[in-house]
């Protein structure tokens, strides 16, 4: 597959990394997992510190950030090991790679603003772009199978659960109308048939969320298994955490950050992690203004007991 290789200005700004680095301080000869390695920002930014002994295990759905960061983690004295695959597979993974527990689990549910702009990827309706919204190639459904194929309540269903869209029916119904006369292919289109949906314009907007904000999201929270794999991932973290490592997500919405917070306290009833966020930590008004996408950044750290 080829890709156009990004300009700077796509490079991905590893966000709350001020902060992770405040709260996070590795042994010289730790293994680190970045369970979403992006462009490879936070791992740099941990690695610097790192020696020979050490490793740090990339993973990444997306074959372009796999590369990428293979450029960006290349000058590290300590070993890098990039995976193409799902977070969800990470126990699987470390066991592969003959590593030993891990002494810090960092995981970034956002992804890299390179992702958003792709044109293949169709993540966004910023521009008109297929829509597809698969961040990993391999996967077999794309959005556009979901928006032309699924029956008008499950539709209705997934975007009131992932989008959290309390105008889910009206839009699943407009959906389906308009794919009788047409497949719906394209992320103007459907911006357009949700903004008609909501009696909303796209331009001249009370909120500062597009009306199709939630109706995206829904769609690719459902095309990548998004909450499964999160679930999974965090389901697996006690037993690849070595005793006293820690773990730390960052997510970025509210579904995921629930998800999140839910896990660390059962967790802790547990007697399994310690957590050591009692809210979660988000960006400074610095860092938004250097930085939009830190806005809805949530940190949640625990260790393991």
């Amino acid at each position: 597959m080829g890709h156009e290789m990004s300009t700077p200005s796509d490079e991905h700004i590893p966000v709350l990394a001020q902060t992770l680095l405040e709260q996070i301080s590795l042994p010289a000869n730790a293994v680190m997992v970045d369970a979403t390695v992006g462009y490879g920002g936070h791992s740099l930014l941990f690695g610097r510190n790192l020696g020979a002994q050490a490793t740090i295990l990339g993973l990444d759905v997306d074959e372009e950030c796999v590369e990428k960061a293979g450029k960006n983690l290349s000058g590290l004295t300590c070993k890098v090991v990039l995976v193409r695959e799902n977070f969800a597979k990470m126990e699987q993974i470390i066991a592969e790679n003959g590593l030993k527990n891990a002494d810090f689990v960092l995981a970034d549910l956002g992804f890299c603003s390179g992702q958003m702009s792709n044109v293949e990827r169709g993540l966004s309706f910023q521009k008109n772009m297929p829509l597809d919204m698969r961040l990993d190639s391999r996967l077999k459904t794309t959005a556009a199978d979901i928006i032309n194929r699924m029956a008008e309540k499950d539709l209705a269903d997934l975007i009131f659960r992932f989008g959290q869209d309390r105008a889910s029916r009206r839009i699943a119904r407009f959906i389906v109308h308009h794919r009788k006369t047409a497949p719906i292919t394209m992320t103007e289109q459907l911006a357009a048939i949700v903004c008609r949906a909501l009696g909303q314009p796209a331009m001249g907007r009370r909120s500062k969320i597009h009306p199709a904000t939630r109706t995206f999201q829904a769609l690719r929270i459902a095309v990548n298994n998004e909450l499964e794999n999160i679930e999974t991932f965090l389901e697996a973290a006690p037993r690849v955490l070595a005793p006293n490592g820690k773990i730390a997500v960052i997510s970025f919405h509210s579904l995921e950050d629930k998800l999140v917070k839910e896990n660390f306290k059962k967790n802790q009833l547990s007697g399994i992690y310690k957590i050591l966020t009692k809210r979660p930590l988000t960006a400074t008004d610095d860092e938004i203004s250097q930085n939009p996408r830190a806005r809805s950044a949530k940190l949640r750290i625990a260790q393991k007991t």
